[in-house]
């Protein structure tokens, strides 16, 4: 062989050395993230998803890859995508603020690992067998979205007590929220002697026209159930309340800061935060069956003071008192 024919080969080896490296290293483990709403609506969550995997040790790009699924309200695509997932057998699935998203990844695969915040009680739900002990390959959060929508439409009652007509919306996609927020909806209102109106909702088209409705039969308020997708659209409600000047209660803080008159409910921060470190703690090799179902212990009353200026409100010292912040 010539010498200038040996060059050439041994650079052409050398140049594949390189390629042939990168190939045996071993892939990032895979976290598939599902939520109900909108990216863009998800800022300071999502840093404090991110926060709480760092805690655990896991950095996006660097140790772990991070697949993103904004749902943006169509529950419908969550089968087709935990197939997809479960195909493609994913390190774990974490499901921050949707019901949906949990109880469809809990229905898809008993073995990959689910990390869920839920706004119901998970035993209930039947994603795990019990708090202390969930048994199998899901555990997570409690947040109490639904839990407490009596205690809201008491502060609620509270703020507006001459109201008696209060309108309730809901995403009929949520069925199980949708079902849970109406049941205790209507028992605590027999109790304050009012007059509900329901509406359903699940796109945006249908969120403006429930509005139109509640003005026409001329609502007193409006009381949005917890659900992920209303989440993600608090610009969208801060608008059509403030044109149709309709005081309104929410579940997140987020809400009431883009307009809204007030929430009552624990930080979604913090839920967040935790699955991000149930989700790295996984990683690491601990099961899903090992680690409790937390439960949100902080809840935070939230009012707008320059809405309730806006819409005419006057809100009583004695609730001012007892929130826990009041946007100017």
């Amino acid at each position: 062989m010539r010498r200038r024919e040996v060059i050439s080969l041994l650079g052409a080896a050398a140049a594949a050395w390189p390629l042939t490296a990168r190939a045996q290293q071993p892939a990032l483990p895979v976290v598939a993230f599902i939520n109900s709403g909108t990216a863009d609506a998800q800022t300071a969550r999502l840093a404090a998803f991110r926060k709480g995997m760092s805690e655990a040790g896991y950095v996006e790009s660097q140790n772990v890859t991070v697949e993103y699924h904004w749902m943006n309200g169509h529950y419908e695509g969550l089968p087709a995508l935990l197939d997809d997932l479960v195909r493609r057998r994913v390190a774990v699935i974490a499901t921050p603020g949707s019901n949906p998203a949990a109880l469809a990844a809990k229905a898809a695969t008993a073995s990959i690992p689910i990390v869920f915040g839920v706004a119901e009680d998970p035993v209930a739900l039947g994603l795990v067998a019990s708090l202390a002990h969930p048994g199998g390959n899901a555990t997570g959060v409690n947040f109490f979205a639904a839990e407490i929508d009596a205690k809201r439409l008491g502060l609620m009652h509270e703020l507006l007590p001459k109201a008696m007509r209060f309108a309730v919306l809901v995403n009929p996609t949520n069925a199980t929220s949708a079902e849970t927020t109406a049941n205790a909806i209507k028992e605590a209102a027999a109790s304050f002697g009012l007059e509900l109106l329901f509406g359903n909702a699940s796109t945006p088209a249908e969120i403006d026209t429930a509005f139109a409705a509640f003005a026409r039969e001329r609502a007193a308020a409006v009381f949005i159930a917890p659900d992920g997708f209303f989440g993600s659209r608090g610009a969208q409600f801060a608008a059509l309340a403030a044109r149709d000047r309709l005081p309104t209660s929410c579940v997140s803080r987020e809400m009431v800061e883009a307009g809204l008159l007030m929430s009552y409910g624990t930080s979604f921060d913090d839920m967040f935060r935790q699955i991000g470190i149930y989700t790295g703690s996984i990683l690491k090799g601990t099961k899903p069956a090992d680690l409790p179902v937390l439960q949100a212990t902080k809840f935070e009353f939230i009012l707008n003071l320059k809405t309730a200026r806006s819409l005419g409100v006057d809100i009583p010292p004695t609730l001012l008192a007892r929130a826990d912040e009041v946007i100017e």
